[in-house]
Parts: structure tokens; sequence; C-alpha cells
């Protein structure tokens, strides 16, 4: 017999025995009665704890058994105020999840969002080393339609050129770095070789043509000044 069908045993048991209790008069009847009532509600009490750990395994397992697979949050875009930087991220039907499956925790220079269970997926993003320092206790999240609003709030008020310790180094690397004693002939050479290394096949063929184009005017330029 399964757990719910011996609660109702029990329970059909105990009224019964309440019952008799009320309807008894001799004292050691009314005892032995007492006994067996407090063996029953005992039993019960039992058997209801084992049912309800019963149902939560159960809901564990299922829940387990579709558990989303997390994948990472790549739409997004950022803007700021004066005293926000404020982080946009798109994420279609997030505003029909229940509002405690969007987790947004800050740290000083750090955030990271976790939406879960979004159309069977769990939807995370992480940014490290943000460019200031963030007031963690004063930002927070706003869930809109289709889009989750972080807000990082600024300890001083300050315009960022970028979001990130990250993103700054980055485009300092990429910025080109001029000599005012060098051959502008040269940087400019370098410059293109830089491009080429980095571009895909048709910024190649584009570059490729243009050089071939150039050299063919010098020839008949040196051609022309022959004549």
């Amino acid at each position: 017999m399964d757990l719910p069908k011996q609660i109702n045993q029990l329970e059909a048991d105990l009224l019964e025995l309440r019952s008799l209790l009320e309807k008894s008069e001799r004292k050691r009847v009314q005892e032995l009665l007492k006994q067996e009532q407090q063996k029953v509600e005992k039993e019960l009490e039992v058997k209801r704890q084992q049912n309800e750990q019963k149902t939560r395994r159960e809901a564990d397992s299922s829940a387990a058994s579709k558990a989303a697979y997390t994948v990472k949050i790549t739409n997004y875009a950022w803007d700021q105020s004066e005293k926000f930087v404020k982080i946009y991220l798109t994420l279609k039907s997030v505003h029909k999840v229940p509002s405690e499956n969007v987790e947004v925790n800050f740290t000083e220079r750090s955030f990271s969002v976790l939406v879960k269970d979004l159309d069977g997926k769990n939807h995370q993003m992480t940014v490290l080393n943000l460019l200031y320092p963030i007031d963690e206790k004063n930002s927070y999240k706003k869930i809109k339609t289709d889009m989750v609003l972080v807000m990082c709030k600024k300890q001083t008020t300050k315009k960022w050129d970028c979001l990130t310790k990250v993103e700054k180094q980055s485009k300092e690397k990429d910025k080109p770095s001029f000599d005012e004693n060098a051959d502008p002939g040269e940087g400019l050479m370098s410059m293109l070789k830089k491009i080429y290394a980095e571009g895909d096949d048709e910024m190649k063929r584009t570059i490729n043509k243009a050089w071939t184009e150039s050299q063919e005017k010098k020839i008949q330029g040196e051609d022309m000044m022959g004549l």
C-alpha cells in the first residue's frame, strides 16, 4: 500500500477512535482508547513526513531531469548617465518568467546576471574588471518587456569612456602609434600590413587590387616621364 493510502487509512482509524472515545463511559476503556489514539497519531505524523519527503524528492528529480542548460548572454548594449552605468540585456519574453528567476549580483568591480529557465535555458552574463568602482548596495535591476536593465550605481560622478578595464586596454592596444621623426610612408605601410594581416579574404582582395592599381599608375607615370 502506498503512502497516501496508508495516510487515509490512519486518518479514518483516528476518526473512529475519537468517536469511540466520546461514546465510551468506562475509565479503563477510555484509557485504552487514548493510548491507541496516541499511537495512531504518531504513526500518522511519521507517514505524513515520509510522504512530504517523497514528494520533494520526486519534484527535485523531475526538475533535474529537465534542468536547463546555460548559455551566455551576448545581445547587450550599455549607456550611462552622471550617476549610473546602464546595461541593456535583450532577452525575449524575460518579462514572463517569475521575477525571482532573474538574479543579479554586484561587487565593487563586477556584476553577474543569471536568468533561470527562460525558454528551457538558463541565460548568464558576468562582467569583471569594471573600469571604475560601483556602489553595489545601491545598484539594482529592472525587468522590462524582452529586456533586463542592470543599473550600476557609480561611486563617483565621472564619465566612463568604456565599460571595463579589458575594453580600455584593448582600445589602447589598437590605437595607432605615431613617431614624429618616422617616415610617413613607412608608417602607412605598417598600418596597411596590419590591416591586411588581420583582415578577412574580402579585405585582402580589396587591398591587393588597390596596390596593383597604384603600381600600374606608377609605372604609367614613369613611362610618360621617359617620353
